[in-house]
């Protein structure tokens, strides 16, 4: 049940999102939120993972006001160099404000109940807090969000529940910024921090190097408890 849609954007054109369903066509709305490689094959295969937990998943192609369509793998030195110009060339407030359209999209999709959640990963751990912060999503998860440390001015506007997943030994998000990101947070009611001893940046990629089977299934349990308790 899977299929590209075509979203509008705030402020003119268009963007293409992935959108997998589970059975029966019907579920709250879970936004997956891209790493820096684009809606490639394993941000497809996390939609379908939450495709099948009960979750209508969007996967909105943020990078297209650059490369559109743009679907890169990890495997070679020029694929994170092209990953990373893109990432260096994105701009942020563009970013949520395509969510933003996504978000209000989702909400009036045929078979959603109105609620809409997002995970993110790696770029979208970052904006998936940046939901948290800037609208009316529902709850929203980041894993090994990167310059989350930068950004927690904001912190005070979380209403809805955010879950961070932290990798403690995340080659993109050094300690001390882990320790500003946990104390920035720490008076805030609505966020919840795991941390993974041992675990580095993509842990939770399936074919990533520094993939690890048991972390990734604790992080993803606790976001589907997160998800169940928020978008039911």
């Amino acid at each position: 049940m899977a299929e590209w849609i075509d979203l509008q954007a705030n402020d003119g054109g268009s963007f293409k999102a992935y959108v997998e369903k589970p059975a029966g066509g019907q579920g709250p709305v879970v936004i997956c939120i891209q790493e820096i490689f684009g809606v490639n094959h394993a941000m497809r295969d996390i939609a379908k993972h939450w495709a099948n937990q009960g979750y209508i998943t969007v996967a909105p192609d943020l990078f297209w006001r650059q490369d559109p369509g743009v679907d890169i793998t990890d495997q070679s030195e020029a694929e994170w160099k092209k990953a990373f110009e893109l990432y260096q060339g994105f701009d942020v407030e563009k970013g949520i404000d395509d969510l933003k359209a996504t978000i209000a999209h989702a909400r009036q999709m045929d078979g959603a109940n109105g609620k809409v959640g997002s995970v993110g990963f790696c770029l979208g751990g970052k904006l998936a807090y940046l939901l948290a912060t800037r609208t009316d999503a529902d709850c929203n998860v980041g894993y090994y969000g990167v310059g989350i440390e930068d950004l927690l001015g904001e912190a005070s506007k979380i209403t809805k529940p955010l879950v961070l997943h932290i990798a403690e030994e995340d080659g993109f998000v050094p300690k001390e910024a882990q320790a500003k990101v946990k104390d920035g947070l720490a008076s805030t009611g609505a966020a919840s921090i795991f941390s993974y001893p041992g675990m580095d940046h993509a842990f939770a990629r399936i074919g990533g190097i520094p993939y690890d089977e048991e972390n990734a299934n604790l992080a993803n349990g606790r976001t589907l408890d997160a998800f169940r308790a928020a978008l039911s």
